[in-house]
């Protein structure tokens, strides 16, 4: 909540109501948190829009009484409703509800006035289309240099080292021969995630220029190190190549929206398969490439060391960095990591709260000189 908060201080303009519902009152409809907490309470001045047909959640089924829809969210408190199909009926029915007195126009008088300050704020009005020839800035090294700061500073260390006095991390960057593991090791699909350039994603490397983090870890060692990458290698290769230690990269498929469901949160195989075989055999750091916390605890104890990456884009060199000691790992968890889906939800200060590690959980290395 404190991070909402600073962002309305700070002058955030617009604010999506979401699909959730909260105690069953969907949040379309939700007039004490749109109006009362957001704008009253926390004096909130820009405007909320709803989400995409958003408003015709609101009944079960959806569009049960699309009138009720537009007159309850918009006496919620969303100003701009996002309307991709039926807006010849939005418009039918809000004038309807406002000529019946049902909506009053102090209401629509508000709306209007968020929406307006905003695009006065931002200049709409003296410059309405923007400046085509800013595109070819767009993924300059200045953008890539601070995306790779953001992976930097957003990694979280979640264990380093099976006794706290011996530490894997920071990696050495000579070393006679490593092992890089894992299908997300060289796929900056997997970085990226969903909604990069399609809705759901795009797998592999054709989507937009970038560093894997494989590419990142050979642009890091020592020049003498010898680099092997195996996407599922068994355990009979580990223990024959003799490694110094392996870097083990798993995680979860491309999604977004409701693609991401998922009733187990589990990553993606041969994550589990993969630690099995080469943490058993050879010192080990685990990263894990997740939009979310996923099921890790079976595999824990198996691993030297375990990193939350989350999704770090096109900037995989931010992995690297940390890894390698050219920088401390500093982030803390912004929410529980649980140890099984069935404990879900956990909060902090539930009754039976046992997390893996827990909210605000991060440990911290230092950077090393001449690494």
């Amino acid at each position: 909540m404190p991070a909402y908060y600073d962002s309305i201080i700070k002058g955030v303009a617009t604010v999506m109501a979401s699909y959730s519902s909260l105690n069953g009152v969907r949040m379309h409809a939700n007039t004490h948190l749109l109006t009362g907490f957001l704008k009253k309470r926390l004096n909130f001045r820009g405007f909320v829009i709803s989400d995409w047909e958003g408003i015709n959640r609101i009944t079960s089924p959806p569009n049960a009484n699309y009138t009720y829809s537009v007159e309850a969210s918009v006496m919620a408190g969303v100003d701009m409703i996002m309307v991709p199909e039926n807006y010849t009926d939005f418009i039918g029915n809000l004038t309807y509800l406002v000529n019946t007195n049902a909506i009053p126009m102090s209401r629509i008088d508000d709306a209007v006035k968020r929406i307006l300050r905003v695009k006065f704020v931002m200049g709409l009005f003296e410059e309405p289309l923007a400046d085509l020839s800013l595109a070819q800035h767009l993924g300059s090294q200045e953008h890539r240099e601070l995306a790779r700061e953001a992976v930097r500073k957003s990694l979280v260390l979640l264990k380093n080292g099976k006794k706290p006095e011996q530490p894997l991390l920071p990696l050495p960057k000579k070393a006679r021969k490593i092992l890089v593991a894992g299908a997300h090791g060289d796929n900056l699909g997997y970085q990226c995630g969903g909604w990069t350039i399609t809705w759901q994603g795009v797998p592999r490397n054709n989507l937009t220029i970038g560093t894997t983090i494989l590419k990142a870890i050979k642009n890091t060692v020592d020049p003498t190190t010898q680099v092997v990458y195996n996407e599922e290698p068994d355990a009979n290769f580990v223990k024959s190549n003799n490694f110094d230690y392996a870097i083990v990269v798993v995680g979860e498929p491309t999604y977004a929206e409701m693609y991401g469901d998922s009733s187990n949160l589990t990553i993606l195989d041969p994550g589990p398969s993969n630690i099995q075989n080469i943490c058993g055999s050879v010192k080990c750091v685990v990263v894990v490439i997740s939009g979310r916390p996923v099921v890790i605890e079976p595999y824990v104890e198996k691993m030297d060391a375990l990193v939350a990456a989350w999704l770090p884009g096109t900037e995989g060199q931010g992995v690297a960095d940390v890894l390698f000691g050219d920088y401390g790992f500093t982030g803390k968890l912004a929410r529980n990591w649980f140890k099984r889906v069935d404990q879900l939800p956990m909060n902090v200060g539930d009754p039976h709260y046992d997390p893996l590690f827990p909210f605000g959980f991060g440990l911290t290395t230092q950077a090393v000189k001449g690494n």
